[in-house]
């Protein structure tokens, strides 16, 4: 098994694929590659706005 030198936060994990999609998409010409990267994109900002709110300080537990 490998180990990591260092932790990697789930915020870092986005963005390094957020970078590596936008890479890719830069030598992609349109056709089905393509929009599957763009919607992969999309799902990205999508899971990085839910973690955002999820993590929001402002956020308050149900009350019972």
């Amino acid at each position: 098994m490998k180990r990591r030198s260092q932790s990697h936060t789930f915020d870092d994990n986005l963005n390094a694929e957020r970078a590596r999609i936008i890479a890719e998409l830069e030598n992609t010409r349109p056709g089905p590659q393509r929009d599957l990267l763009e919607s992969k994109l999309r799902q990205l900002e999508t899971v990085s706005h839910i973690d955002g709110w999820l993590t929001s300080p402002g956020l308050q537990p149900p009350e019972e």
